[in-house]
């Protein structure tokens, strides 16, 4: 951009605005195909609702007619949310998303009733419909995934009590990010300015950041010194969200929670055994990158906010947007000729809403509806970084594009298995480049050790979460407590495991697990270090494999939620149920931990 000050959002040159009129080019209709979408919701309860098994072709044209309504629902929310991030000062477009919120609780009320109506039913008369009737082909995997957890949905009357009951159950997480977000407040401290400035969650990791080793230890104190203040009310928060998940899976017939979490996607649990286990026993390589970090620091003794100072200072480079998206497609060129068209396509039809302006969302996205295009939201300020951010965003808009052309509205989506694979491959395949074409010695340096950071904090640090959340879990389900203490003591000897002897003990880290929002979503983290792994595996197989493993990673990303996700990368040439993925991912952070260290 020309000028330092922020513009408004008519002072930004459409060239670099998304071209959203694409996908709804008259908004004065919205408010009556909302009006319409509430009455086809209240037609399809009293349509179906007694009789959906009645026949075969009444299940199918109840499914069709239930994706018509959500399909039309989904494009008028997906629009209003983007227009409410273009500027989110505008009422007009809060006022159009509330009203779309409003219209998803009643359509998703009026259709309450289709699953267990659905499971009613005898399984075998379900799966007779399928032979009988053509169009149910389409259905199958839906319906069979619904059939696969059966045993773990109750009856009617039970069903409807968890539900009324779910706003209660959920109140652990709410009551956590309360305290979290607006209650928790962290102490002042001298930034690298001189200045007193009071710690927020938004500029904790700046402040870790910082070469000044005074600023970082202060802000680390502060950090968690609060978290130590409020230690037994949030042991006690999280305790009791893990009660529930525990309670839940056994009310479901679940053996564990952990089983009933890895049900969703229908993922196996030796995947995440397999995680846990294999960078267990590469966490000597760990060791050595810590000990490494502590070397170049300079540092007689390492503590825990030394982690995230840069090793090697970024060499000065601006970046124009124009540039990076010229980087992007050298960095991808190993997909394919297709693959790169199809993204150019994209590019010039308006996926991409570049630059900040007033009352713009902060961050970037990829965001978008089975009828409109993959949109990206950046806010580009001309930095590497932000050349990663577009290849990422392009990963997921890219997933999306070949999805929706390729599968039906049903499976037009992704699980977060697999969504994060197509980001990181694309994320992947652009270091790769960088590293092989760049000259400058200092700049090689700061990517290698970018990319070693990208593996201490996905894979290594998100299976150190995942191995916590086990702990905990494991703990409620043998009938023993949670406290303050045991988790505290637990989370520190995890720590150490995972850091190894290069950082000393303090009384400070074992308090971590308290501010780690995640946790509230059991067994969420490890799908970041799986994805990470496959990504890893994946994108060395395109670059060693060529056209054909190129060929192999398109078929998986217009492959959409067809199948499970563990069958889906299998498309791409990745088993998850082994331990190869992370194996191969290891054997990369091994070679690139081999040359940082000759490098410096």
């Amino acid at each position: 951009m020309d000028s330092k000050e922020l513009k408004t959002r008519d002072q930004i040159d459409s060239r670099y605005k998304w071209n959203i009129e694409a996908m709804m080019p008259d908004e004065s209709v919205i408010d009556g195909q909302l009006d319409g979408i509430s009455d086809s919701a209240e037609k399809f309860a009293a349509d179906y609702a007694g009789r959906l098994t009645g026949d075969a072709a009444t299940l199918l044209q109840a499914y069709r007619d239930r994706d018509s309504i959500w399909r039309s629902l989904e494009k008028i929310y997906v629009y209003a949310r983007m227009k409410r991030d273009e500027d989110n000062a505008d009422s007009r477009y809060q006022a159009m998303s509330s009203k779309c919120s409003a219209v998803i609780a009643r359509v998703s009320a009026s259709m309450a009733f289709f699953t267990p109506e659905l499971l009613m039913a005898p399984e075998e008369k379900i799966l007779g419909f399928i032979e009988a009737e053509d169009g149910l082909r389409e259905y199958e995997f839906a319906i069979r995934d619904t059939l696969r957890l059966k045993a773990h949905v109750l009856s009617e009357a039970e069903e409807s009590i968890m539900a009324q009951m779910s706003e209660v159950t959920g109140a652990t997480g709410d009551i956590f990010t309360m305290l979290n977000n607006a209650d928790l407040k962290f102490a002042e401290i001298t930034d690298d300015d001189g200045d007193k400035v009071a710690v927020t969650h938004g500029n904790y990791i700046t402040f870790m950041e910082s070469h000044d080793r005074n600023v970082r230890k202060a802000a680390y104190n502060a950090m968690y010194d609060s978290y130590k203040d409020l230690i037994n009310t949030v042991a006690t928060c999280y305790s009791y969200n893990t009660k529930n998940d525990v309670v839940s899976a056994r009310i479901r017939k679940f053996d564990s929670a952990r089983d009933a979490a890895l049900s969703s996607d229908n993922i196996p649990a030796e995947v995440y055994d397999n995680l846990v286990s294999v960078v267990n026993e590469n966490l000597p390589s760990m060791h050595r990158y810590v000990e490494l970090r502590k070397k170049l620091l300079g540092l007689d003794e390492m503590f825990m906010y030394d982690m995230y100072v840069p090793l090697i200072e970024l060499p000065k480079k601006r970046i124009s947007y124009e540039e990076g998206l010229d980087i992007m497609r050298a960095g991808l060129a190993p997909l394919g000729e297709e693959y790169i068209d199809r993204m150019n396509t994209g590019i010039a039809q308006g996926w991409i809403d570049v630059y900040e302006n007033k009352g713009k969302t902060s961050g970037a996205y990829s965001f978008g509806c089975y009828d409109s295009y993959p949109y990206i939201l950046l806010n580009y300020t001309d930095t590497l970084q932000d050349v990663f951010t577009i290849v990422h965003e392009m990963g997921h808009s890219m997933h999306s594009s070949y999805t929706r052309e390729f599968q039906p509205y049903i499976y037009g989506s992704h699980s977060i298995f697999t969504a994060e694979v197509a980001s990181t491959v694309n994320e992947s395949l652009l270091m790769r480049y960088l590293l092989e074409n760049e000259t400058d010695p200092q700049m090689r340096k700061y990517l290698l050790n970018m990319h070693l950071e990208a593996f201490r904090t996905t894979l290594f640090r998100q299976t150190m979460f995942a191995e916590f959340e086990d702990i905990t879990h494991r703990t409620v389900e043998s009938g023993q407590v949670l406290t303050a203490d045991n988790m505290c003591e637990q989370y520190e000897a995890l720590n150490a495991k995972y850091y190894g002897d290069a950082v000393a003990k303090d009384d400070t880290i074992k308090y971590e697990w308290a501010r780690i929002p995640h946790f509230y979503n059991a067994f969420y983290v490890y799908k970041y270090a799986t994805g990470y792994s496959a990504a890893t595996a994946i994108s060395d197989r395109i670059i060693n494999g060529g056209r054909a493993a190129a060929g192999d990673y398109i078929e998986f990303l217009k492959t959409g939620e067809s199948d499970y996700p563990i069958e889906l990368l299998k498309i791409a040439g990745v088993d998850m149920s082994t331990p190869e993925p992370i194996e191969k991912a290891m054997d990369t952070f091994n070679r690139l931990l081999d040359e940082f260290e000759k490098l410096v």
